[in-house]
């Protein structure tokens, strides 16, 4: 019984480590994989270097995505597309009613 306790706070440090951690960077990598894997055509994204653009094809040899910029065409990685910044992009705005006093 004496082991167990000596053991305790170990095994309480591995679990606080895991669940504040690892925990959350497994699910993350989850929602950045299906993330990748629902993009489709006509998608605006940003990659993660701050390059705006259109999805206009995929090259699935290559795990690759086309967008098309103001400067062409250019093809970038899947993983290389920010998740964060393509869906505060692509939210709808929310537009505000302004009240306008009449006097």
């Amino acid at each position: 019984m004496e082991q167990i306790t000596n053991f305790a706070p170990i095994i309480l440090m591995f679990l606080v480590v895991y669940f504040f951690m690892i925990r959350p960077q497994m699910k993350r990598a989850k929602q950045e994989k299906n993330f990748a894997a629902e993009l489709k055509r006509g998608d605006r994204i940003i990659t993660k270097s701050g390059m705006h653009g259109k999805i206009i094809d995929f090259s699935e040899k290559n795990n690759a995505v086309i967008i098309e910029t103001g400067a062409g065409k250019i093809t970038f990685d899947r993983s290389s597309i920010s998740m964060e910044m393509s869906k505060k992009l692509n939210e709808p705005v929310a537009t505000e009613k302004k009240v306008i006093d009449k006097k």
